[in-house]
């Protein structure tokens, strides 16, 4: 058996052996190349359009931009992934830093040159009937091309657009940034930054819990004037562009660039709704039990009257005192990565023989690197390649349960990625909202079969650990969904303060958290979440709840139809870059604008929900 040491480095010379080889530079060279083709296919174009539109074959135009295009973007693709991923092991190496600077800048033009493709698609729109019966090779990309007059349409002028941008860097994006740096430069008396008070939202000692709660909201009010300024002027800026854009309300924004309808989320969030009760149970069956296991530092929750579960406990790991929880359990023993590996390998084949083959090629490949080193960024991620359509994934693997299910989460995005082989790269680029589906379906692959493997103590251990994960994915999301409705709502009809703010999201807990919290609550929650602050995308909040029970409910697919399942799923992926979430959805087979496909993935953790009562009934 290998030691956990025996940590591996992923190997990049199937991509560039370095940013002084030969194929590096040419492939430099292409991307310089590829640039100045679109460029002059534009002013073509441009050209033809001004002097004698009769006379310009705009469809045979059409057909030579998108395979320039897809080239342009295979391109910058893959110099983007590799100047990130090449900087993220090694952060301090000056070279490192300064491509991905140059590779980024050079990026814009596409943004640029896509605006003006736009413009040229909305122009000849009429056109593009007869293209798909001339081409019907190009019949694939009706949706996409749609999508992009569709964005058309709804901004302003170049001119107005261009003034935007530049206002928007002392605007939005100010405003955003004012947050973060408030946030991340906010220290207790002691010195200990806001993550760290906020990371102690997991720790075993329930006074540490309760005391960096109260340290976390004490900061957050004594800068509550500039953070809701912050939150008041950006969203404003909003509402003002929103209507000089033609959106009727913000979310209508939000659902095209999520590829998504209203009836879809209506039914998404109703889903949600409808399963409030069984997730207030559940934590106040964990309020119950920390009060009995002397495990809280609340005077009231788990009591009568009280009986919902302390804010700053919801991720209070479980005082479990019974010998049976040993070194050995899936939870608390140090697994070596050959072990991790040949965890996630079993996991994969024990759904799909290609997932398994898939994950195979990649550690034989040496396409992960997983060793925690000085330079190298935290957490984790996925980065893929059009260049020999392959992937690199990064975690920092420490041994513990976690690590486990990250490595098959960041996988589960790789084979996503794989089973798009063969499209073209401008399907790569695929919404939120799908962006998590094989990750979170790993995942849960995983964990369902170390619920159903394990002991009673590491089962409820388990299952806590995913209750409390999709607790947040689903009642705060839902919470924060509830929020960022309200602020639009009351927005638009004046300035808003911080006390309107920690009103409008007192009303939000109480409306999903409702009794499933005692009073300890936090109203500074919309000074936490930088989501908030984003000026390009509103409602960051939904996709996440989309992902989690789409991935739930195909999960519970793959249960009720069994092995055939697996051609669905991989068919399923391999399309979602270029159909919306419906459409997706009704080709493999079932309906998102109705409720019953959202229940079917909720079931499961009403299962686990019922089972984390029934233990906890048991015990105290």
């Amino acid at each position: 058996m290998s030691s956990i040491n025996t940590i591996p480095r992923w190997n990049l010379d199937s991509i560039f052996t370095g940013l002084d080889s030969d194929e590096y530079k040419k492939a430099l060279e292409e991307y310089n190349s590829r640039i100045e083709n679109i460029d002059a296919l534009l002013e073509t174009a441009d050209r033809y359009t001004k002097e004698s539109n009769d006379r310009f074959d705009f469809e045979a135009w059409l057909v030579a931009f998108l395979e320039a295009w897809n080239e342009l973007i295979a391109s910058c693709h893959t110099l983007q992934a590799y100047a990130y991923i090449i900087y993220s092991t090694d952060t301090t190496n000056n070279a490192y830093l300064n491509n991905l600077s140059f590779i980024e800048k050079k990026s814009i033009s596409l943004y640029q040159q896509e605006i003006k493709f736009s413009t040229q698609l909305l122009a000849h729109q009429k056109y593009l009937e007869s293209f798909y019966a001339r081409y019907p090779q190009y019949k694939e990309y009706e949706f996409l091309l749609n999508e992009l007059i569709e964005e058309t349409k709804h901004r302003m002028s170049t001119a107005e657009e261009r003034l935007a941008s530049e206002l928007s860097t002392t605007g939005g994006n100010a405003w955003g940034m004012l947050q973060e740096q408030i946030i991340s430069n906010l220290k207790d008396e002691k010195g200990r930054t806001f993550n760290e008070l906020r990371n102690d939202a997991y720790s075993s000692d329930p006074l540490t819990r309760k005391n960096a709660w109260q340290k976390e909201i004490s900061l957050l009010e004594q800068n509550r004037i500039a953070l809701a300024a912050s939150l008041n002027n950006l969203k404003g800026q909003t509402v003002t562009l929103n209507g000089k854009r033609h959106w009727a309300k913000p979310i209508e924004r939000s659902l095209k660039t999520a590829r998504l309808s209203e009836a879809s989320l209506s039914a998404l969030i109703g889903a949600i709704e409808d399963s409030l009760p069984m997730w207030r149970n559940y934590f106040k069956a964990k309020a119950l039990f920390l009060k009995k296991t002397n495990s809280t530092a609340s005077a009231t929750a788990g009591s009568a009257g009280h009986e919902g579960i302390a804010f700053y406990d919801l991720f209070a790991p479980l005082k479990v005192q019974n010998s049976e929880q040993t070194k050995e359990g899936i939870i608390s023993k140090i697994w070596t990565f050959e072990e991790a590996k040949e965890y996630v390998l079993k996991e994969y084949r024990s759904f799909s023989e290609d997932m398994y083959n898939f994950a195979k090629n990649a550690f034989e490949k040496n396409w992960i690197d997983a060793e925690v080193r000085q330079g190298k960024v935290g957490g984790a991620y996925d980065e893929d390649f059009p260049k020999g359509h392959q992937s690199r994934i990064l975690t920092n693997f420490t041994g513990d349960f976690g690590g486990i299910i990250t490595l098959a989460h960041e996988i589960g995005h790789a084979y996503h990625f794989y089973c798009m082989k063969g499209k073209p790269a401008m399907f790569f680029d695929y919404p939120m909202t799908l962006a998590e589906t094989a990750s979170t379906f790993a995942e849960t692959i995983v964990k369902q079969d170390m619920i159903a493997s394990s002991s009673d103590i590491e089962k409820i251990s388990i299952i806590d650990l995913d209750l409390q994960d999709t607790s947040q994915v689903l009642v705060d999301i839902l919470c924060r969904y509830y929020f960022e409705q309200s602020v639009f709502e009351e927005r638009a009809k004046g300035e808003l303060n911080a006390d309107d703010f920690c009103r409008l999201m007192k009303t939000a807990q109480e409306r999903s958290y409702g009794s499933g919290l005692n009073e300890e609550r936090h109203e500074y929650m919309w000074a936490v979440k930088s989501h908030y602050y984003s000026p390009d995308f509103d409602f960051y909040n939904y996709p996440y709840a989309f992902g989690q029970l789409f991935a739930a409910g195909l999960y519970m697919q793959s249960r009720k139809v069994g092995p055939s399942f697996a051609d669905t799923y991989k068919e399923l992926l391999s399309n979602t870059g270029n159909l919306s979430c419906e459409d997706l959805c009704r080709k493999a087979g079932f309906d998102i604008t109705k409720k019953d496909f959202w229940q079917s993935g909720i079931a499961m953790y009403q299962k686990e929900v019922q089972d984390f009562i029934a233990y906890i009934n048991g015990s105290v």
